[in-house]
């Protein structure tokens, strides 16, 4: 016997339906991949169309309250799409974002905070990669292949010394200097910095590195502190005459208000960067990848201008053109990061009392 279906007059009615809601399912099932990877004349339009249809974007960062605000201000005036901004620490966010993609509640649509924290969610593939058109204006290093997450601001490591104490003539000009007994006692470090100090033995050489520090930890001595504007405030003041890993942003502008303060560029000069990306599953993925654009743009000059970081972006960029930078190894401190602040504390303990 053969089994007729004869539809119902709810059926016929509800067939109609279901072929209106096809298009708005369709329209929905559009990607940040693809949208990342827009191209052409009508590509902003396409984005800005879509975004004010979505008409929001939600943002986790772990900047400043004062530089998202900024952030926020110049896009929702430019674009009239709302940013709803959740504020919290670099480990807060991870353990967020984690614990929403594990419970299916995909709330977050871009991500924006250090680096170490932006590596592990990308290797929890919930970072979707996308490859705006203008990324061959960043630093180079900032991205890198396959890999989800966007360098978007950084911030310089900077040697630095007191120029009342140090000679012009005196001024180390590598780290093998250091080895100098003129030295002993008179150099300071932040003791926390385990990622700079991997990424710099790793460029001398892990064995050439470790060796070179922890002889001049046991010859010279290292004054472990706490603290980068700690270690630089010590400069200041003479308690020691050389920093190694003071930011930066503490010793130009400490230098130009007329502190006793000069900057020790010791190659390689090495910055640590923030990262931005955009949410695998984006409830909003108009506006997410429209975000992400801005921040590496004309955003630039906001997300980086009150808190010493640096954009990435050559066109907003004001360092010496001379001035060789190195972005340190995230991708093998989230790896190794036991390892490298165990050798860290071991080469600060190596000091002859």
């Amino acid at each position: 016997m053969v089994l007729r279906f004869r539809p119902t007059r709810r059926d016929m009615l509800a067939a109609p339906l279901a072929l209106l809601a096809a298009p708005a399912l369709a329209a929905q099932a559009v990607t940040t991949a693809e949208l990342g990877s827009l191209t052409g004349a009508d590509r902003m339009q396409r984005l800005i169309a879509g975004a004010k249809k979505e008409a929001v974007v939600d943002v986790y960062s772990s900047a400043t309250a004062d530089v998202m605000g900024d952030v926020t201000k110049g896009f929702e005036a430019k674009y009239g799409v709302k940013v709803r901004i959740w504020k919290a620490g670099t480990v807060a966010i991870q353990q967020r974002a984690l614990t929403e993609a594990r419970g299916g509640r995909f709330a977050v649509d871009v991500i924006e905070t250090p680096a170490s924290e932006m590596e592990a969610l990308h290797r929890e593939h919930l970072l979707q990669e996308v490859k705006l058109p203008l990324l061959a204006d960043l630093m180079p290093g900032a991205t890198a292949p396959g890999r989800s997450w966007i360098a978007s601001r950084v911030i310089v490591f900077s040697g630095a010394y007191n120029t009342r104490l140090v000679k012009p003539n005196e001024v180390p000009k590598r780290y093998e200097d250091l080895l100098n007994p003129r030295w002993k006692g008179k150099i300071g470090v932040e003791a926390t910095d385990a990622i700079w100090f991997m990424s710099l033995v790793q460029n001398m050489g892990e064995e050439k590195g470790l060796k070179l520090f922890r002889d001049i930890a046991a010859t010279n001595g290292l004054s472990a502190r706490q603290g980068h504007t700690t270690l630089g405030n010590m400069v200041v003041s003479g308690e020691v005459q050389i920093g190694l890993n003071v930011y930066r942003h503490f010793a130009q502008p400490a230098k130009e208000a007329g502190a006793p303060i000069g900057e020790l560029l010791l190659p390689p000069v090495l910055a640590v960067p923030s990262g931005a990306g955009v949410a695998r599953r984006a409830p909003h993925p108009h506006a997410a990848v429209l975000f992400l654009d801005y921040i590496l743009s004309e955003g630039q000059p906001r997300i980086t201008g009150r808190d010493g970081a640096l954009p990435t972006n050559l066109k907003y960029q004001r360092l010496p053109k001379d001035l060789k930078i190195d972005f340190v190894d995230v991708s093998r401190y989230v790896t190794e990061n036991e390892k490298w602040r165990n050798l860290f504390r071991e080469t600060l303990a190596n000091q002859r009392r």
